[in-house]
């Protein structure tokens, strides 16, 4: 159970810390910039720039759902007599 403690924790440093060096990166130019990516590849080989524009809304598909029924109220039930 340690060993999973350690590794959630590491990851979640990670974490924090990928998502401090983007926001510097929209920032930074030049060599600066070039340091920063240095950087970011180490901590995430896979990472592409790409990923670093925001997606707007429009772009994303909707997956085509049928509109739901409006919920119904359970019938109250009436207190019997005795």
């Amino acid at each position: 159970m340690i060993e999973r403690q350690t590794e959630l924790k590491r990851r979640h440093h990670r974490k924090l810390k990928m998502r401090k060096l983007k926001v510097k990166l929209g920032l930074l130019s030049g060599e600066a910039r070039t340091a920063l990516l240095a950087k970011i590849r180490k901590l995430s080989p896979t990472w592409t720039e790409a990923s670093l524009a925001p997606v707007v809304k429009s772009d994303v598909p909707k997956a085509d759902k049928p509109e739901k029924e409006p919920r119904r109220k359970a019938p109250t039930k009436k207190p019997e007599k005795n």
